[in-house]
């Protein structure tokens, strides 16, 4: 018997943002699928219109897995995870045994399959290095969502989140800022 899906499953529960007043709460398994969406959407950007060759289906599932490991830490506050370098070191050491504890869950004829989702290589650099941007896109537009509603507990949080994402040197987040973003400050009838 696995626990595995089991524990997938509780992604759900752990909640994003736990310092910060939320206009709408936003749980991990949300935030994998939007970060797979966007790392999927990146890696096609690349290449598209930069002239790459990343496989845009293993970047959206290695995305989808990014935070499983949350099952049994919970997602530790920013401001907490990067204090200084001690605490980010042991939280990356703490993150690592909890994604090696949840794959040992899997039966062994399935693991070689589940390897590189839970235990990163060299090999998904360049898609890893998608999903963080992917991750940093989606922290900023949550910030932008929760302002639009008239939350200014993220105003902070979105000038700092701005300034990452702009200073990113990968051509395809700056088209997406430039491209996607600016839909995420109008209205639903002013998508129209």
């Amino acid at each position: 018997m696995s626990h595995f899906f089991a524990y997938l499953s509780r992604m759900r529960f752990i909640r994003r943002w736990g310092l910060m007043h939320n206009t709408y709460p936003e749980n991990i398994q949300e935030h994998a699928l939007r970060v797979a969406v966007i790392a999927h959407a990146l890696a096609i950007i690349r290449n598209r219109l930069f002239h790459g060759c990343v496989n845009a289906e293993r970047t959206a599932v290695l995305a989808l897995y990014h935070d499983a490991s949350e099952v049994f830490t919970g997602d530790l506050p920013a401001p907490i995870k990067y204090f200084n370098p001690q605490i980010k070191a042991a939280y990356k050491a703490i993150e690592a045994t909890a994604a090696r504890r949840l794959f040992d869950m899997l039966p062994e004829t399935l693991q070689r399959d589940y390897e590189p989702l839970f235990l990163p290589t060299d090999a998904d650099a360049v898609h890893r290095e998608l999903i963080g941007a992917a991750d940093k896109l989606c922290a900023y537009l949550k910030c932008l969502e929760e302002i639009a509603a008239g939350n200014q507990e993220f105003s902070k949080a979105e000038k700092a989140l701005r300034a990452t994402v702009e200073g990113l040197a990968l051509p395809e987040v700056r088209y997406f800022l430039e491209t996607f973003v600016p839909s995420f400050r109008l209205t639903l009838d002013e998508l129209d």
